[in-house]
């Protein structure tokens, strides 16, 4: 069996680093397993717990992870949800999020994933959803189709090709990836139709990741991965498109500030403390070198943020230099 090869794997490995031998990873998107091959391996008393919402690609995992049955748990599971009910006594060391789909849903899971397959128009990555692909362009109106593009593909021509699907439906209902792919070939400008990337690339990204809510689940299990994660932790998250990386972004840059109170209040009174640190202060991306092996990993981004030792309050009105900015504007209007 040919495995999916994942990307930035050295740079996970350099950035998430176990603080005892017995310590305890979370790979919140198992996919096919490559990460976690890749940590049991170098690790020989690591013990992980794999999750992922698709139980046939759990099952690819489970076959590359047997050489380590002894050190690892496999979960069914949307990450946001098992991370959200987490009550286990360990917290784990580790949590890894990499974001992107693996090959096998594009080849082997004939759900539709593939513009260049003729495949049903599916594109759920669990069973327990209801809605699919097809279900969301052959019921919803023109508008919500076109907003759905822009929102989760930042498609530019999303009115033109949510024009076209509701004209292509009316003749008979579009069901097969293929014929999807094909109407928004002929809904963009000519101009677009022969580039690099395929026409239909955003389209197909919106609509699975408003089948799968990827985005929701994203924010919900940056939230909780937060609160489970040990002191002194680190969190590594992998995204491929824009839409990921600035929720990751923001989530680390926000969690990392000292003072948390709204710009208007002249002085600190949270008394808060940061809840992360920046390990990456820019994304991590793949070397030329990796890219030519692996054209997978072009548009891979890697952030780490680490939850500090030290979680208690510190005093109020701490002497930062924005809480000493306010403080001399109040004290200039007296």
């Amino acid at each position: 069996m040919i495995f999916h090869q994942p990307v930035l794997t050295q740079a996970v490995l350099a950035r998430l680093v176990p603080p005892s031998d017995d310590g305890l990873i979370i790979d919140a998107t198992l996919g096919e397993g490559g990460h976690a091959e890749a940590f049991l391996s170098r690790y020989p008393a690591l013990y992980l717990i794999g999750i992922d919402a698709d139980g046939s690609i759990l099952q690819v995992a489970q076959a590359r992870l047997s050489p380590f049955t002894d050190r690892t748990r496999l979960v069914n599971a949307w990450f946001g949800d098992f991370l959200g009910r987490y009550a286990e006594q360990k917290s784990p060391d580790l949590i890894l999020m990499d974001l992107g789909v693996s090959r096998y849903h594009y080849e082997e899971s004939a759900r539709g994933f593939s513009f260049d397959r003729d495949e049903d128009l599916d594109m759920r990555l669990g069973p327990d959803l209801t809605t699919t692909a097809a279900d969301i362009v052959n019921t919803a109106d023109g508008a919500e189709i076109a907003d759905i593009l822009f929102r989760y593909g930042e498609e530019k021509f999303a009115r033109l090709i949510a024009s076209r699907i509701v004209r292509e439906r009316a003749e008979a209902p579009i069901t097969r990836a293929k014929r999807l792919a094909n109407l928004v070939a002929a809904a963009v400008p000519d101009r677009y139709r022969h580039r690099r990337i395929h026409p239909a690339t955003r389209t197909f990204q919106a609509l699975r990741i408003a089948v799968n809510r990827e985005l929701e689940q994203l924010e919900t299990g940056l939230q909780e991965a937060l609160r489970i994660l040990k002191p002194g932790g680190r969190i590594g998250v992998i995204t491929f498109h824009s839409l990921e990386d600035r929720i990751v972004k923001r989530f680390f840059r926000d969690k990392s500030k000292e003072c948390t109170c709204p710009p208007e209040w002249p002085i600190c009174q949270c008394g808060g403390k940061a809840e992360l640190r920046l390990v990456t202060g820019k994304p991590v991306t793949a070397s030329e070198e990796e890219v030519s092996h692996n054209p997978a990993s072009r548009s891979a981004k890697l952030r780490v943020a680490e939850k500090p030792l030290q979680q208690g309050a510190r005093p109020p009105n701490p002497p930062n230099t924005a809480a000493r900015v306010r403080a001399r504007r109040v004290k200039g209007d007296r």
